[in-house]
């Protein structure tokens, strides 16, 4: 493993994090004051409910064993498996719980960015349910398909260094 490898990838999983409580500011200066607080409050609480289901069975089902391309398996509930020393796929120079640590930024993130398109619209309880279900159902299989090994997109070809596809595409898509 490579120690600079490995305290890069972590200083921009920190920065990704940072991105986050950026974002709920950044919203809560768009909308009208009364809905301020809230529309900060409900970005906000996507970091808990993400690093939640993410540690829970998020990472399982986006980089787990894989499963005709689609989404990934059960073999890593709870990070149970998850090592601190093997990587990822082979010839990758960070542990697998550093690329676990990563990819949990963003799949915090992107359900943050669905947040400013209901400023005002809808319940936290709704929201709530709403974000559990659509990280089941969109972003897990999503990013499975596009970053897994083994994801039926990155067999055709699909590139996305930067989260094009599963970050944006997905998360505007949701808000539109």
């Amino acid at each position: 493993m490579d120690s600079g490898s490995i305290g890069f990838v972590l200083i921009c999983a920190a920065l990704v994090f940072f991105m986050t409580p950026g974002l709920s500011c950044f919203y809560g200066g768009l909308v009208r004051r009364k809905n301020a607080v809230n529309t900060m409050y409900t970005s906000v609480i996507t970091i808990g409910i993400g690093i939640v289901m993410w540690v829970l069975f998020g990472y399982s089902l986006s980089f787990g064993t894989d499963h005709a391309g689609i989404i990934g398996g059960f073999n890593w509930i709870g990070l149970e498996g998850v090592s601190a020393t093997e990587p990822y796929v082979e010839g990758q120079q960070i542990p697998n719980l550093v690329f676990c640590c990563f990819q949990m930024m963003f799949a915090v993130i992107t359900p943050a960015l669905i947040t400013g398109s209901i400023a005002g619209r809808m319940k936290f309880k709704s929201l709530f349910l709403f974000l559990v279900l659509w990280s089941l159902v969109v972003y897990y299989p999503m990013a499975h398909m596009v970053w897994a090994d083994g994801g039926f997109l990155a067999k055709i070809g699909s590139v996305d260094f930067a989260g094009g596809n599963v970050v944006h595409i997905s998360s505007g898509v949701t808000a539109l």
